[in-house]
């Protein structure tokens, strides 16, 4: 009887313990909310993994088209003014980004770092235009 109440006790730690733990997209804004401080921008911007890579991507697919419409300077600028945030805020990962892979972290950071610059719309996404009015500015 003592070995039955051990061994369910045991299970439901165990049950307890992966209960508890945090999903993907958890994690994911748990570190976009600790990248705020570094990056700038809006505290509830907390974006999911693929949240995130759908906002880095269309900065690059802009970036793309200002070079093929022959706007290689305001890419180039835009360019630079993102690397340099996201150098200024790449130096140390925060604890909250622990369980996040290299390349998870790095969008979730470059995702931040686009929002910080005032560069998204309310939802979120990445808008052109205001990189350019930002880039004026």
């Amino acid at each position: 009887m003592r070995h039955a109440a051990t061994l369910l006790a045991a299970c439901l730690l165990a049950v307890g313990a992966v209960g508890c733990s945090k999903s993907a997209d958890e994690e994911a804004k748990d570190c976009a909310t600790a990248l705020t401080e570094r990056t700038g921008g809006d505290p509830a911007d907390t974006p999911t993994v693929s949240e995130a890579k759908g906002r880095v991507h269309a900065f690059d697919t802009a970036l793309a088209d200002m070079v093929r419409s022959g706007y290689e300077g305001v890419a180039k600028d835009a360019y630079d003014t993102a690397e340099k945030k996201f150098e200024e805020g790449g130096k140390d990962r925060p604890e909250a980004c622990a369980p996040l892979s290299k390349d998870d972290y790095t969008v979730l950071l470059m995702a931040k770092w686009i929002s910080g610059l005032g560069w998204t719309d309310k939802d979120g996404r990445f808008d052109k235009l205001k990189m350019l009015e930002g880039l004026r500015g």
